[in-house]
């Protein structure tokens, strides 16, 4: 079958007859040629796809019009995918506190060598959950912490090295974390990530190796959280120190420097893509920057 034929048959058969699909057809075509046309593709057939007057569909033209449809008006979405295909995307995944502080400062530069980028942003609170979206390809890089171990799977590079706080109400009696540590038994609650994170497993470990318990848990989402909760006296909380000297209203931070810091990095799935990798390198740029101290080489 011819294709134009279809095309126009589409027409024909969508707005009702001859006369109103010369009025739709997006180009220029005279009622003639379409009856022409139309007459054609039926002689190939060798049977009858609709009645003139009135219009109506036989049998055998609802059956054609219902499977040259979807081709037809699915046209402009296939058009809109195939002109999205030469805008590269970057899907970004990690924590609420990275995605809303630090990011959009970055992708501005990378915007700088893909001017036509678009992106996306995946926040969670698990690093179980990201690397999961790195190995089925629904993002392409996160920003979060990594350790020694690299996940199955994927590649990771480091770029800061954050240091651990506690986080006290601002009318809290402590002063310093040595104080806590000196009573082996805390009581208070500690507010903080899930305690299946890495960098809860290692907090634990290091007051493991101490001698201290601290069993009294609340868990938060976030470390946004963890500083809410602190500020309203609920607790002291376990934080990142995410910019150098930078204060909470109604939270003071207790210094914890004989403690392995956190450190930050990027994740991804195999090769990295031009765009990946100019993400990343914006990243570390940015981390020498703000944390220059801090800043990792790798």
């Amino acid at each position: 079958m011819n294709v134009h034929h279809l095309e126009l048959f589409y027409y024909v058969a969508k707005h009702g007859g001859i006369s109103a699909a010369v009025r739709k057809i997006p180009y220029g075509i005279q009622q003639p040629a379409v009856s022409g046309q139309m007459g054609k593709l039926e002689q190939e057939l060798g049977l009858k796809l609709f009645a003139r007057t009135p219009f109506r569909l036989t049998p055998e033209g609802v059956k054609l019009f219902a499977h040259v449809q979807p081709f037809f008006e699915g046209l402009d979405a296939v058009a809109a995918d195939l002109r999205r295909g030469h805008e590269p995307e970057l899907r970004i995944s990690g924590a609420e506190l990275v995605l809303r502080d630090h990011i959009p400062g970055v992708m501005q530069e990378v915007r700088k060598s893909f001017p036509r980028m678009r992106f996306s942003l995946h926040s969670t609170g698990y690093q179980s959950e990201v690397e999961e979206w790195l190995r089925a390809g629904q993002v392409d890089v996160a920003f979060v912490p990594v350790y020694p171990r690299v996940p199955a799977g994927l590649r990771q590079t480091r770029l800061a090295r954050l240091p651990l706080i506690l986080q006290v109400n601002a009318k809290s009696k402590w002063k310093a974390a040595d104080e806590l540590w000196a009573q082996k038994k805390i009581t208070e609650p500690l507010i903080c990530l899930p305690e299946n994170t890495g960098i809860m497993r290692e907090f634990f470990s290091e007051l493991k190796r101490r001698g201290i318990v601290w069993r009294n848990i609340i868990e938060a989402s976030s470390l946004d959280l963890v500083t809410r909760y602190v500020a309203n006296g609920d607790g002291i909380g376990l934080n990142v120190q995410v910019r150098p000297g930078a204060k909470s209203r109604g939270v003071r931070a207790l210094a914890l420097n004989d403690f392995a810091p956190m450190t930050m990095g990027a994740l991804w799935r195999g090769e990295p893509t031009p765009l990946v990798q100019a993400a990343v390198a914006s990243v570390r740029a940015y981390a020498r920057t703000t944390w220059p101290e801090w800043a990792c080489e790798e």
